[in-house]
Protein backbone atom coordinates (compact mmCIF):
# COMPACT_ATOMS: atom_id res chain seq x y z
CA UNK A 1 0.00 0.00 0.00
CA UNK A 2 1.74 3.48 -1.33
CA UNK A 3 1.83 6.07 1.32
CA UNK A 4 -0.29 8.45 -0.61
CA UNK A 5 -3.39 5.82 -0.25
CA UNK A 6 -2.74 4.98 3.43
CA UNK A 7 -2.76 8.44 5.08
CA UNK A 8 -5.24 11.14 5.37
CA UNK A 9 -3.90 14.34 2.98
CA UNK A 10 -6.63 17.52 3.09
CA UNK A 11 -5.02 19.03 -0.05
CA UNK A 12 -4.44 15.19 -1.55
CA UNK A 13 -8.36 14.12 -1.46
CA UNK A 14 -11.02 15.32 -3.88
CA UNK A 15 -12.94 17.86 -2.97
CA UNK A 16 -16.42 18.12 -3.17
CA UNK A 17 -17.22 19.79 -6.67
CA UNK A 18 -18.88 23.08 -6.48
CA UNK A 19 -22.96 22.64 -7.02
CA UNK A 20 -24.00 22.79 -10.66
CA UNK A 21 -20.32 22.32 -11.70
CA UNK A 22 -20.16 20.10 -14.75
CA UNK A 23 -17.62 16.98 -14.57
CA UNK A 24 -15.22 18.40 -17.06
CA UNK A 25 -14.60 21.04 -14.46
CA UNK A 26 -13.06 18.62 -12.37
CA UNK A 27 -9.43 17.53 -12.88
CA UNK A 28 -10.26 13.91 -11.36
CA UNK A 29 -12.96 13.53 -13.79
CA UNK A 30 -10.80 14.33 -16.68
CA UNK A 31 -8.16 12.05 -15.88
CA UNK A 32 -10.42 8.99 -14.80
CA UNK A 33 -12.64 9.68 -18.66
CA UNK A 34 -8.98 10.14 -20.05
CA UNK A 35 -7.69 6.97 -18.52
CA UNK A 36 -11.20 4.94 -20.03
CA UNK A 37 -10.67 6.41 -23.39
CA UNK A 38 -7.10 4.60 -23.74
CA UNK A 39 -8.43 1.49 -21.81
CA UNK A 40 -11.74 1.13 -23.81
CA UNK A 41 -9.84 1.62 -27.70
CA UNK A 42 -7.27 -0.85 -25.92
CA UNK A 43 -10.24 -3.55 -24.84
CA UNK A 44 -11.87 -3.26 -28.33
CA UNK A 45 -8.74 -3.75 -30.33
CA UNK A 46 -8.12 -7.33 -28.13
CA UNK A 47 -11.93 -8.18 -28.74
CA UNK A 48 -10.92 -8.49 -32.46
CA UNK A 49 -7.36 -9.58 -32.16
CA UNK A 50 -6.87 -12.20 -29.97
CA UNK A 51 -9.64 -14.66 -31.83
CA UNK A 52 -8.57 -13.70 -35.11
CA UNK A 53 -4.76 -14.56 -33.40
CA UNK A 54 -6.56 -17.87 -32.52
CA UNK A 55 -7.57 -18.41 -35.99
CA UNK A 56 -4.43 -17.60 -37.81
CA UNK A 57 -1.65 -18.70 -35.73
CA UNK A 58 -2.86 -21.58 -33.78
CA UNK A 59 -5.64 -22.99 -36.44
CA UNK A 60 -8.66 -23.05 -33.27
CA UNK A 61 -11.85 -24.21 -34.38
CA UNK A 62 -15.12 -22.50 -33.96
CA UNK A 63 -15.51 -24.08 -30.46
CA UNK A 64 -11.95 -22.93 -29.32
CA UNK A 65 -12.83 -19.16 -30.80
CA UNK A 66 -16.17 -19.53 -28.39
CA UNK A 67 -14.58 -20.93 -25.66
CA UNK A 68 -12.11 -17.53 -25.51
CA UNK A 69 -14.95 -15.21 -25.63
CA UNK A 70 -16.76 -17.53 -22.93
CA UNK A 71 -13.77 -17.09 -20.50
CA UNK A 72 -13.53 -13.43 -21.24
CA UNK A 73 -17.03 -13.08 -19.36
CA UNK A 74 -16.83 -15.89 -16.91
CA UNK A 75 -14.70 -13.99 -14.46
CA UNK A 76 -17.58 -11.48 -13.84
CA UNK A 77 -19.60 -14.38 -12.71
CA UNK A 78 -16.50 -16.15 -10.31
CA UNK A 79 -14.80 -12.97 -9.21
CA UNK A 80 -17.65 -10.43 -9.55
CA UNK A 81 -19.12 -10.30 -6.20
CA UNK A 82 -15.89 -10.85 -4.21
CA UNK A 83 -14.30 -8.35 -6.32
CA UNK A 84 -17.07 -5.60 -5.15
CA UNK A 85 -16.26 -6.45 -1.42
CA UNK A 86 -12.40 -6.15 -2.14
CA UNK A 87 -13.50 -2.45 -3.67
CA UNK A 88 -14.95 -1.46 -0.54
CA UNK A 89 -11.57 -2.41 1.38
CA UNK A 90 -9.30 -1.03 -0.81
CA UNK A 91 -8.00 2.43 -1.37
CA UNK A 92 -9.83 2.76 -5.11
CA UNK A 93 -7.09 5.03 -7.02
CA UNK A 94 -4.24 1.77 -6.62
CA UNK A 95 -7.36 -0.89 -7.59
CA UNK A 96 -7.84 0.43 -10.92
CA UNK A 97 -4.26 1.44 -11.59
CA UNK A 98 -3.09 -2.37 -10.53
CA UNK A 99 -5.87 -3.52 -13.08
CA UNK A 100 -4.68 -1.49 -16.07
CA UNK A 101 -1.42 -2.61 -15.51
CA UNK A 102 -2.33 -6.44 -14.89
CA UNK A 103 -3.94 -5.87 -18.59
CA UNK A 104 -1.15 -4.55 -20.37
CA UNK A 105 0.90 -7.43 -19.25
CA UNK A 106 -1.28 -10.18 -19.87
CA UNK A 107 -1.70 -8.47 -23.54
CA UNK A 108 1.69 -7.97 -24.08
CA UNK A 109 2.57 -11.20 -23.10
CA UNK A 110 0.68 -12.71 -26.47
CA UNK A 111 3.06 -11.34 -29.46
CA UNK A 112 5.77 -11.70 -27.03
CA UNK A 113 4.99 -15.38 -26.98
CA UNK A 114 4.01 -15.08 -30.59
CA UNK A 115 7.11 -13.39 -32.01
CA UNK A 116 9.22 -16.06 -30.05
CA UNK A 117 7.45 -19.09 -31.29
CA UNK A 118 5.94 -20.01 -28.07
CA UNK A 119 2.37 -19.02 -28.45
CA UNK A 120 -0.07 -21.77 -27.44
CA UNK A 121 -3.53 -21.98 -26.78
CA UNK A 122 -3.96 -22.55 -22.94
CA UNK A 123 -2.00 -19.28 -23.08
CA UNK A 124 -4.52 -17.28 -25.05
CA UNK A 125 -7.15 -19.18 -22.87
CA UNK A 126 -5.23 -18.02 -19.66
CA UNK A 127 -4.67 -14.35 -21.14
CA UNK A 128 -8.56 -14.41 -21.54
CA UNK A 129 -9.56 -15.51 -18.35
CA UNK A 130 -7.12 -13.40 -15.98
CA UNK A 131 -7.82 -10.57 -18.49
CA UNK A 132 -11.21 -10.57 -17.21
CA UNK A 133 -10.37 -10.43 -13.75
CA UNK A 134 -8.61 -7.55 -13.67
CA UNK A 135 -11.41 -5.93 -15.85
CA UNK A 136 -13.89 -6.97 -13.58
CA UNK A 137 -12.03 -4.60 -10.74
CA UNK A 138 -11.31 -2.15 -13.42
CA UNK A 139 -14.91 -1.39 -14.12
CA UNK A 140 -16.14 -1.85 -10.39
CA UNK A 141 -13.78 0.45 -9.05
CA UNK A 142 -14.29 3.19 -12.06
CA UNK A 143 -18.07 3.06 -11.20
CA UNK A 144 -17.65 3.30 -7.65
CA UNK A 145 -14.98 5.98 -7.26
CA UNK A 146 -17.10 8.36 -9.93
CA UNK A 147 -19.78 9.73 -7.39
CA UNK A 148 -16.71 10.82 -5.07
CA UNK A 149 -15.55 12.79 -7.86
CA UNK A 150 -17.97 14.24 -9.61
CA UNK A 151 -20.39 14.25 -6.52
CA UNK A 152 -24.07 12.92 -6.29
CA UNK A 153 -25.63 15.69 -8.81
CA UNK A 154 -23.23 15.68 -11.36
CA UNK A 155 -23.58 11.29 -11.87
CA UNK A 156 -26.14 12.44 -14.80
CA UNK A 157 -23.85 14.34 -17.02
CA UNK A 158 -20.65 12.14 -15.87
CA UNK A 159 -22.57 9.36 -16.71
CA UNK A 160 -23.16 10.21 -19.92
CA UNK A 161 -19.98 10.62 -20.78
CA UNK A 162 -18.88 7.84 -19.99
CA UNK A 163 -21.77 5.81 -21.85
CA UNK A 164 -21.27 8.07 -24.97
CA UNK A 165 -17.21 7.17 -24.66
CA UNK A 166 -17.85 3.19 -25.22
CA UNK A 167 -21.15 3.18 -27.55
CA UNK A 168 -17.72 5.63 -29.44
CA UNK A 169 -15.37 2.38 -28.68
CA UNK A 170 -17.59 0.05 -29.69
CA UNK A 171 -18.54 1.80 -32.76
CA UNK A 172 -14.76 3.41 -33.64
CA UNK A 173 -12.59 1.26 -31.83
CA UNK A 174 -13.17 -1.89 -33.24
CA UNK A 175 -13.17 -0.39 -36.77
CA UNK A 176 -9.47 1.16 -35.44
CA UNK A 177 -8.88 -2.12 -34.16
CA UNK A 178 -9.08 -3.66 -37.66
CA UNK A 179 -7.15 -1.56 -39.77
CA UNK A 180 -4.83 -2.38 -37.19
CA UNK A 181 -4.81 -5.90 -37.84
CA UNK A 182 -5.12 -5.67 -41.61
CA UNK A 183 -1.94 -3.42 -41.80
CA UNK A 184 0.37 -4.44 -38.94
CA UNK A 185 -1.21 -8.97 -38.29
CA UNK A 186 -2.86 -9.01 -35.26
CA UNK A 187 0.35 -9.38 -32.97
CA UNK A 188 1.29 -5.64 -33.69
CA UNK A 189 -2.25 -4.75 -32.63
CA UNK A 190 -2.18 -6.44 -29.41
CA UNK A 191 1.02 -4.89 -28.65
CA UNK A 192 -0.31 -1.47 -29.27
CA UNK A 193 -3.62 -2.51 -27.28
CA UNK A 194 -1.09 -3.31 -23.87
CA UNK A 195 0.38 0.36 -24.72
CA UNK A 196 -3.19 1.74 -24.56
CA UNK A 197 -3.62 -0.22 -21.32
CA UNK A 198 -0.31 0.87 -20.00
CA UNK A 199 -1.20 4.80 -20.63
CA UNK A 200 -4.38 4.48 -18.89
CA UNK A 201 -2.90 2.98 -15.94
CA UNK A 202 -0.17 6.03 -15.99
CA UNK A 203 -2.77 8.42 -16.98
CA UNK A 204 -4.98 7.62 -13.73
CA UNK A 205 -1.32 8.76 -11.43
CA UNK A 206 -3.17 11.83 -11.74
CA UNK A 207 -6.07 10.67 -10.08
CA UNK A 208 -5.59 12.27 -6.10
CA UNK A 209 -5.28 9.31 -3.71
CA UNK A 210 -8.56 9.17 -1.97
CA UNK A 211 -8.94 8.42 1.56
CA UNK A 212 -8.35 4.93 2.64
CA UNK A 213 -11.98 2.80 3.68
CA UNK A 214 -13.02 3.09 7.53
CA UNK A 215 -11.46 0.41 9.84
CA UNK A 216 -15.47 -0.15 10.26
CA UNK A 217 -15.26 -2.09 6.93
CA UNK A 218 -12.70 -4.52 7.75
CA UNK A 219 -15.67 -7.45 8.48
CA UNK A 220 -15.51 -10.77 6.79
CA UNK A 221 -15.77 -11.29 3.04
CA UNK A 222 -18.64 -13.03 3.11
CA UNK A 223 -20.81 -10.85 5.37
CA UNK A 224 -19.79 -7.92 3.41
CA UNK A 225 -21.01 -9.29 -0.01
CA UNK A 226 -24.03 -10.46 1.61
CA UNK A 227 -24.60 -6.87 3.04
CA UNK A 228 -24.30 -5.59 -1.38
CA UNK A 229 -26.97 -8.69 -1.95
CA UNK A 230 -29.22 -7.25 0.48
CA UNK A 231 -28.83 -3.69 -0.72
CA UNK A 232 -29.51 -4.47 -4.10
CA UNK A 233 -32.41 -6.83 -3.86
CA UNK A 234 -33.52 -5.69 -0.85
CA UNK A 235 -34.20 -2.32 -2.39
CA UNK A 236 -37.20 -1.91 -4.20
CA UNK A 237 -35.63 0.35 -6.54
CA UNK A 238 -32.37 -1.11 -7.13
CA UNK A 239 -34.45 -4.44 -7.70
CA UNK A 240 -36.15 -2.89 -10.24
CA UNK A 241 -32.84 -1.72 -11.84
CA UNK A 242 -31.32 -4.91 -11.68
CA UNK A 243 -34.13 -6.82 -13.35
CA UNK A 244 -34.66 -4.02 -16.04
CA UNK A 245 -31.08 -4.44 -16.96
CA UNK A 246 -30.55 -8.15 -16.62
CA UNK A 247 -33.69 -8.82 -19.16
CA UNK A 248 -32.31 -5.84 -21.82
CA UNK A 249 -29.16 -8.28 -21.26
CA UNK A 250 -30.86 -11.35 -21.36
CA UNK A 251 -33.20 -10.30 -24.85
CA UNK A 252 -30.21 -8.53 -26.48
CA UNK A 253 -28.28 -11.68 -26.28
CA UNK A 254 -29.85 -14.09 -27.53
CA UNK A 255 -30.72 -11.38 -30.29
CA UNK A 256 -26.97 -10.68 -31.07
CA UNK A 257 -26.10 -14.27 -31.03
CA UNK A 258 -28.37 -15.53 -33.78
CA UNK A 259 -27.90 -12.01 -35.87
CA UNK A 260 -24.70 -14.01 -37.56
CA UNK A 261 -26.69 -16.80 -38.79
CA UNK A 262 -29.56 -14.79 -39.51
CA UNK A 263 -27.08 -12.40 -42.13
CA UNK A 264 -25.09 -15.06 -43.33
CA UNK A 265 -26.64 -18.13 -43.41
CA UNK A 266 -30.54 -17.26 -44.06
CA UNK A 267 -30.08 -14.13 -45.86
CA UNK A 268 -27.15 -14.75 -47.74
CA UNK A 269 -25.34 -11.45 -46.72
CA UNK A 270 -21.97 -10.47 -46.45
CA UNK A 271 -20.05 -9.75 -43.10
CA UNK A 272 -20.02 -6.07 -43.60
CA UNK A 273 -23.87 -5.74 -43.51
CA UNK A 274 -23.84 -7.70 -40.42
CA UNK A 275 -21.33 -5.21 -38.67
CA UNK A 276 -23.33 -2.25 -40.13
CA UNK A 277 -26.47 -3.76 -38.19
CA UNK A 278 -24.83 -3.80 -35.70
CA UNK A 279 -23.30 -0.45 -36.22
CA UNK A 280 -26.77 0.83 -36.20
CA UNK A 281 -27.69 -0.67 -32.15
CA UNK A 282 -24.10 1.11 -31.06
CA UNK A 283 -25.38 4.66 -33.44
CA UNK A 284 -28.51 4.10 -30.89
CA UNK A 285 -27.13 3.65 -27.69
CA UNK A 286 -25.10 6.68 -28.47
CA UNK A 287 -27.84 8.95 -29.44
CA UNK A 288 -29.63 7.19 -25.94
CA UNK A 289 -26.65 8.26 -23.80
CA UNK A 290 -26.60 11.84 -25.33
CA UNK A 291 -30.46 12.76 -24.80
CA UNK A 292 -31.00 10.87 -21.53
CA UNK A 293 -30.46 14.26 -19.50
CA UNK A 294 -32.81 16.58 -21.48
CA UNK A 295 -35.41 13.73 -21.27
CA UNK A 296 -34.97 13.19 -18.02
CA UNK A 297 -35.21 17.27 -17.30
CA UNK A 298 -38.35 17.25 -19.76
CA UNK A 299 -40.16 13.63 -19.00
CA UNK A 300 -39.23 13.51 -15.56
CA UNK A 301 -36.38 10.95 -14.29
CA UNK A 302 -38.96 8.30 -13.43
CA UNK A 303 -41.13 8.67 -16.83
CA UNK A 304 -37.45 8.81 -18.66
CA UNK A 305 -36.60 5.39 -17.49
CA UNK A 306 -40.30 4.01 -17.86
CA UNK A 307 -41.21 5.27 -21.21
CA UNK A 308 -39.36 2.38 -23.17
CA UNK A 309 -38.59 2.60 -27.27
CA UNK A 310 -37.46 -1.34 -26.88
CA UNK A 311 -41.13 -2.71 -28.77
CA UNK A 312 -39.32 -1.46 -32.11
CA UNK A 313 -37.18 -4.34 -31.93
CA UNK A 314 -39.87 -6.82 -32.64
CA UNK A 315 -39.00 -5.75 -36.37
CA UNK A 316 -36.30 -7.52 -35.92
CA UNK A 317 -37.68 -11.00 -36.66
CA UNK A 318 -39.01 -9.68 -40.02
CA UNK A 319 -35.71 -9.16 -41.35
CA UNK A 320 -35.53 -10.30 -45.16
CA UNK A 321 -33.81 -9.21 -48.28
CA UNK A 322 -35.24 -5.85 -49.53
CA UNK A 323 -37.33 -3.02 -47.57
CA UNK A 324 -38.34 -5.48 -44.35
CA UNK A 325 -34.03 -5.10 -43.79
CA UNK A 326 -33.92 -1.49 -43.45
CA UNK A 327 -37.00 -1.75 -41.21
CA UNK A 328 -35.53 -4.59 -39.00
CA UNK A 329 -32.52 -2.14 -38.15
CA UNK A 330 -34.65 1.08 -37.51
CA UNK A 331 -35.97 -0.68 -35.36
CA UNK A 332 -32.88 -2.52 -33.87
CA UNK A 333 -31.17 1.45 -34.03
CA UNK A 334 -34.72 2.90 -32.00
CA UNK A 335 -34.64 0.35 -29.36
CA UNK A 336 -31.06 0.47 -28.36
CA UNK A 337 -31.88 4.85 -28.16
CA UNK A 338 -33.70 3.44 -24.85
CA UNK A 339 -31.11 1.20 -23.90
CA UNK A 340 -28.53 3.94 -24.08
CA UNK A 341 -30.71 6.32 -21.80
CA UNK A 342 -31.59 3.66 -19.44
CA UNK A 343 -27.68 3.26 -19.14
CA UNK A 344 -27.24 6.84 -17.99
CA UNK A 345 -29.80 7.40 -15.77
CA UNK A 346 -29.92 4.12 -13.93
CA UNK A 347 -26.36 3.80 -13.29
CA UNK A 348 -26.72 7.57 -11.93
CA UNK A 349 -29.52 6.78 -9.94
CA UNK A 350 -28.53 3.31 -8.13
CA UNK A 351 -25.29 5.28 -7.76
CA UNK A 352 -27.05 7.97 -5.82
CA UNK A 353 -29.16 5.10 -3.61
CA UNK A 354 -26.16 3.60 -2.51
CA UNK A 355 -23.66 5.43 0.24
CA UNK A 356 -19.98 4.97 -0.52
CA UNK A 357 -18.95 2.13 1.66
CA UNK A 358 -21.37 0.08 -0.34
CA UNK A 359 -20.46 1.08 -3.74
CA UNK A 360 -18.14 -1.41 -4.74
CA UNK A 361 -20.81 -4.22 -3.39
CA UNK A 362 -23.61 -2.62 -5.54
CA UNK A 363 -21.91 -2.14 -8.58
CA UNK A 364 -19.91 -5.75 -8.75
CA UNK A 365 -23.82 -7.09 -7.50
CA UNK A 366 -25.43 -5.46 -10.61
CA UNK A 367 -22.30 -6.84 -12.80
CA UNK A 368 -22.61 -10.13 -11.66
CA UNK A 369 -26.51 -10.18 -12.60
CA UNK A 370 -26.14 -8.43 -16.44
CA UNK A 371 -23.05 -10.91 -16.83
CA UNK A 372 -25.16 -13.90 -15.52
CA UNK A 373 -27.37 -13.01 -18.38
CA UNK A 374 -25.88 -12.54 -21.30
CA UNK A 375 -24.23 -15.90 -20.79
CA UNK A 376 -27.44 -17.39 -19.83
CA UNK A 377 -29.05 -15.45 -23.48
CA UNK A 378 -26.02 -16.63 -25.17
CA UNK A 379 -26.64 -20.46 -24.08
CA UNK A 380 -30.44 -20.25 -24.23
CA UNK A 381 -30.72 -18.66 -27.87
CA UNK A 382 -29.38 -22.06 -29.60
CA UNK A 383 -30.94 -24.05 -27.67
CA UNK A 384 -34.25 -22.46 -28.68
CA UNK A 385 -33.20 -22.59 -32.22
CA UNK A 386 -32.15 -25.97 -31.82
CA UNK A 387 -35.44 -27.04 -30.59
CA UNK A 388 -37.56 -24.82 -32.83
CA UNK A 389 -35.93 -22.81 -35.28
CA UNK A 390 -33.95 -19.26 -36.13
CA UNK A 391 -36.98 -17.23 -36.06
CA UNK A 392 -38.76 -18.26 -32.90
CA UNK A 393 -35.47 -17.84 -31.20
CA UNK A 394 -35.21 -14.19 -32.38
CA UNK A 395 -38.70 -13.87 -31.52
CA UNK A 396 -38.31 -14.70 -28.08
CA UNK A 397 -35.36 -12.31 -27.52
CA UNK A 398 -37.11 -9.20 -28.83
CA UNK A 399 -40.11 -10.54 -26.52
CA UNK A 400 -37.80 -10.53 -23.50
CA UNK A 401 -36.77 -6.71 -24.93
CA UNK A 402 -40.01 -5.52 -25.26
CA UNK A 403 -41.35 -6.38 -22.28
CA UNK A 404 -37.75 -5.22 -20.02
CA UNK A 405 -39.13 -2.07 -18.98
CA UNK A 406 -41.91 -3.80 -16.31
CA UNK A 407 -40.16 -3.98 -13.31
CA UNK A 408 -39.55 -0.01 -12.76
CA UNK A 409 -42.88 0.41 -14.22
CA UNK A 410 -44.41 -1.32 -11.47
CA UNK A 411 -42.01 0.51 -8.89
CA UNK A 412 -41.22 3.69 -6.89
CA UNK A 413 -39.04 4.65 -10.00
CA UNK A 414 -41.52 5.49 -12.24
CA UNK A 415 -42.62 8.47 -9.54
CA UNK A 416 -39.22 9.90 -9.22
CA UNK A 417 -38.89 13.45 -9.99
CA UNK A 418 -34.90 13.55 -10.11
CA UNK A 419 -32.08 11.06 -8.97
CA UNK A 420 -32.20 12.68 -5.91
CA UNK A 421 -36.09 12.95 -5.06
Amino acid sequence: MTTADASPRPTGSPCPPPAGAGPWRIPDFRALFGAATLSQFAANTGYIAVPLLALTALDASAAQVGALAALSTAAFLLIGLPAGAWVDRLPVRRVLITADLARAALVASLPLAWWADRLTLPHLYAVALLSGCAAVFGEVGSQSVLPRLVGRDGLVRANAALVTLTAVANIAGRGVGGTLIASLTAPAALACAALGHLGSALGLLRLRPLPEPSATARTPLRTQVSEGLRHVLGHPELRALALTASLNNLGGAVVNAMLPVLFVRELGLSATALGLFWAAGGAGLLCGARLARPFAARAGYGRALTLSLTPAALLVPLAERGPWLWAAAAGWLVSTVTIGSGNVLGVSLRQHLTPDPLLGRMNATFRCMLTGALALGSAASGLLAGLTDLRTALWAGTAVLALSFVPTLVSPVRSRRSAGR
